[in-house]
């Protein structure tokens, strides 16, 4: 899609309408074009200045006359703008600059625009009716356009210029997430169902379209073969520019930094730079005057930006960085009011619970494992570039021969070792990706020195989105782990408490609740309960 650049404070959303008025047009007598500039130089009479009018509704007919019965030119949207050269019956006479081509148009399906400064109430209280109307974000982004083309630069730099950039925001960015699904659909393989869509989907792109001639500028993000198109908050970042009220500046904020929007191509170090802007415009937010739901909101969001910090400051060995951001996140995660929280934030809630998780070794890891003083310990080495080698190690074997050897990219948690009481199994935390966190089990087979095995237990089976594994105790015995699993995918959120066979990391009891399973209720570790994220 053609991005369009930004040119100054106001004109970038009124590119259109100031298009028209310098745009080449017949005159009256259905004379030689001339621009509307030059002809007002000469005399205003023949060259009035043009009256526009804006589609209020979609699939409206321009026809070659003014009957229902006349052949149809084409088809506009919703938030168009049209001339209007003449009123016949119950139709308007337009010219529509971007397809070049004249008709009429039922009067009912437009609405003139008057952009004098003492029109502009009139159009500003158009937007607020229309801003939080599913569907008509493309026409409320034209009257939003109308008003900054009639507003006075002292509007513009008030109260008024922020609501309406505030407005242009939020509409824009229920744009975007409108139109993933059908973005995302659209790239499938196969896609069976999207030529089907029909109207809809003609109507979104119709929206798209419509906005983006208006200066609105999307981006399509690809994550995991999945697409989604995303808003690049041109109009936010204006409102944190401006003395904006806490609620504006947590909507701006909340919309700049939306998780699933991050540039998926940036390399480790640029994620890290955008992760930091990101907390520094959250913590610009004072929730102190917001309401519960949008404070927990904006506590949501910081929760998930301080987990990926931690994890990033960790990659690159920073642990003092890296436990204060994954105590931080932690704090803001219990910050969030659970009564307070709407329906539509439940699924954004335990996304940053299982964010959060994933990091939160990060605020107690320690060099020095607890499992040294028993024998078998693990320690953490550097390998090849960009890899940490976790060497089993006890009283016979070092780092130079270790009981076993693996390598890997992730975060290696050595502080989350833990030893069962019978000596023949070791669990182990490994974080390969910021939002995703392994269990590592090694296991003796009871073959002497070389009989060690590593077994990886990851969050789900399914393609990583989000997830976290986790040691939750050990069962007498030496044949099974309590493991909590959480992560969310296609399906949505999947939660599970299991217990599972040491040999083959098989479950063999699982519930939703760990208060139903025996064994959590006997041998749920007590460092796990009080620490994990899980039970919430």
């Amino acid at each position: 899609m053609a991005r369009t650049r930004f040119i100054g404070s106001a004109q970038v959303f009124v590119a259109l309408l100031a298009g028209l008025a310098t745009a080449h047009h017949a005159d009256a007598t259905g004379g030689v074009a001339m621009p509307i500039a030059t002809a007002a130089a000469t005399s205003t009479a023949t060259a009035p200045a043009p009256t526009l009018a804006i589609v209020v509704r979609d699939q409206t007919p321009l026809r070659a006359g003014p009957h229902e019965t006349a052949q149809q030119q084409a088809q506009l949207w919703q938030g168009e703008v049209v001339e209007v050269r003449g009123e016949r019956l119950d139709t308007l006479q337009v010219w529509d600059y971007r397809r070049e081509r004249g008709g009429f148009v039922e009067a009912a399906r437009l609405r003139r625009l008057a952009m004098r400064p003492a029109d502009a109430p009139e159009l500003m209280a158009i937007v607020r009716f229309v801003r939080e109307t599913p569907g008509a974000e493309a026409m409320g982004i034209g009257f939003a356009a109308a008003w900054l083309k009639a507003a006075t630069p002292q509007a513009l730099r008030g109260e008024g210029g922020i609501e309406a950039f505030d407005a242009i925001g939020t509409m824009a960015d229920r744009l975007a997430q409108r139109a993933s699904p059908v973005v995302a659909a659209a790239a499938a393989p196969g896609a069976p169902g999207v030529a089907a869509a029909g109207r809809a989907d003609a109507a979104l792109a119709a929206h798209l379209e419509v906005v983006a001639r208006y200066g609105v500028a999307f981006r399509s993000v690809e994550r995991d073969g999945a697409m989604r198109l995303c808003y690049d908050g041109e109009a936010f970042r204006r409102v944190l520019a401006m003395p904006a009220d806490a609620a504006q500046h947590a909507r701006a904020a909340l919309g700049l930094t939306r998780p699933e929007c991050a540039d998926p191509q940036a390399t480790f170090s640029e994620r890290q730079r955008a992760d930091e802007w990101r907390a520094e415009v959250l913590d610009r937010v004072d929730e102190a005057k917001l309401p519960a739901t949008w404070r927990n909101r904006v506590a949501m969001r910081r929760a998930g930006v301080w987990s990926r910090l931690a994890y990033e400051h960790a990659r690159r060995g920073e642990s003092a960085p890296s436990g204060a951001a994954a105590k931080r996140s932690l704090v803001e995660l219990a910050t969030v009011e659970r009564a307070e929280l709407a329906d539509a934030d439940l699924a954004t809630y335990n996304d940053a619970a299982i964010r959060v998780s994933a990091s939160r070794w990060a605020a107690g890891s320690s060099d020095v494992t607890p499992t040294a003083a028993r024998g078998v310990s693990i320690v953490a080495a550097a390998g090849e570039t960009g890899q940490t080698c976790v060497l089993l190690v006890d009283a016979k074997h070092d780092v130079r021969e270790p009981l076993l050897k693996r390598c890997t990219f992730g975060v290696v948690w050595a502080g989350s070792a833990t030893l069962n009481r019978e000596g023949n199994a070791l669990a182990l935390a490994v974080q390969p990706m910021d939002a995703w966190r392994e269990l590592w089990v090694f296991r003796n087979e009871g073959k002497g020195s070389g009989g060690w095995s590593v077994q990886v237990l990851p969050p789900s089976t399914a393609a990583p989105e989000l997830g976290v594994a986790e040691f939750a105790g050990w069962v007498p015995g030496g044949r099974q782990v309590l493991v909590a699993r959480e992560s969310r995918g296609e399906r949505g959120l999947k939660r599970s408490f299991e217990v599972v066979r040491l040999d083959t990391l098989g479950t063999e009891r699982q519930a939703s609740d760990p208060s139903v399973l025996g064994p959590f209720q006997r041998w749920q570790d007590a460092a796990w309960k009080r620490e994990t994220v899980s039970i919430r």
